[in-house]
């Protein structure tokens, strides 16, 4: 996250290895259906009143175990190999990042949401990158609503030495939700599921000021696109301890995400962190560019508490120090929840 100073104590990433592109037989996802809806589909029930008023309420979508330790390391091991050098917005190591993100969408089938993958943000001195794909919505009047499935890829690059590395590897930060929107664009792409049209944007030059998603919210502003709600993963890397939820979200206690996604998802994956709250992480991630441009309920998934990860923009930030089967679970827990927030018939989220 943008700037998190020592109110509690700060974190790290890194990682290093192998580039690993893996292609996925759809025919090996094995699903989990129930009575009247296949693998991924939304359930909803309506019941009427007594005076007539149809009420809806929501029903968990089946979990799919589809993502595996394997698949998010092989991804979060190049993204936070020594052979990127940290990432940084403008440099070499991060153009490197954005080609191997293009492949993964061009491999599963995202197209680009611009004319290229690689769209040129106006608001940074180096030449720098978002990478945008997006996968159209099946529904004839849902797709003309969109949502946008983000996480930075940035880090900081090289800083002072210790113990002989300068390289700020940022696994957790935030090589760890760029795997997530890489599953998650996997998935959707495979299943061809999504009544709305799904934007996945990863963004640079986070770290330089929330630079990339604050050109790509006006770029999508616009084009005057009807987004329904932003879904942005940030440090997701490492799980949460002694905590009775799986993630939290910023900006809690201003709309109603948590409990929609806790609906779809079946049990309760989001949950409050007074601490998130206390340092306004709500403003601090590139959920905020799409709040303040767009209006609607944009927030930031989080797994790192400042107890659970003592690493944060220095050279110790690795791919070793990722939990790759909690990271797996990331990914699978928030399939039903992505699933059933793109295809609801109406729009769930708003503000409180």
């Amino acid at each position: 996250m943008k700037s998190i100073i020592c109110l509690f104590s700060v974190l790290i990433l890194t990682a290093c290895g192998t580039v690993k592109m893996k292609e996925t037989d759809p025919e090996n996802i094995a699903p989990v259906a129930r009575e009247g809806g296949g693998a991924g589909e939304l359930m909803i029930s309506e019941t009427e009143t007594d005076d007539g008023v149809l009420l809806q309420s929501r029903t968990a979508v089946p979990f799919i175990d589809f993502s595996s330790s394997k698949d998010v390391g092989d991804i979060i091991t190049y993204l936070a190999s020594d052979e990127l050098k940290g990432r940084e917005a403008g440099s070499e190591g991060i153009e490197k990042a954005a080609n191997y993100i293009e492949e993964i969408f061009k491999k599963n089938g995202v197209k680009p949401f611009f004319d290229s993958y690689k769209d040129t943000i106006s608001n940074f001195s180096e030449p720098a990158y978002n990478v945008v794909g997006v996968l159209e919505g099946n529904d004839p009047k849902l797709k003309n609503e969109v949502v946008v499935i983000g996480a930075h890829y940035d880090h900081i690059g090289l800083i002072s030495p210790k113990n002989g590395d300068e390289i700020a590897n940022g696994a957790n930060d935030n090589a760890s939700g760029t795997t997530t929107v890489l599953e998650l664009a996997r998935y959707f792409a495979l299943n061809k599921l999504n009544k709305r049209t799904v934007i996945f944007a990863l963004f640079t030059a986070e770290e330089k000021g929330l630079l990339g998603s604050k050109d790509l919210a006006k770029r999508l502003k616009e084009k005057n696109i009807d987004l329904y709600t932003m879904l942005n993963f940030e440090m997701v890397g490492v799980a949460l301890q002694d905590k009775d939820y799986f993630m939290y979200v910023t900006g809690y206690q201003s709309t109603n995400l948590a409990e929609v996604a806790n609906d779809y998802a079946g049990e309760k994956l989001i949950g409050f962190l007074p601490s998130a709250q206390k340092m306004n992480l709500f403003q601090r991630s590139d959920n905020y560019a799409f709040h303040t441009e767009f209006g609607v309920p944009s927030q930031t998934f989080c797994t790192f508490d400042f107890t659970n990860f003592d690493h944060y923009h220095g050279v110790d930030d690795e791919a070793e120090l990722m939990d790759f089967d909690h990271m797996a679970l990331v990914v699978n827990k928030s399939i039903p929840m992505v699933t059933g927030i793109i295809n609801a018939p109406t729009k769930e989220i708003k503000y409180n």
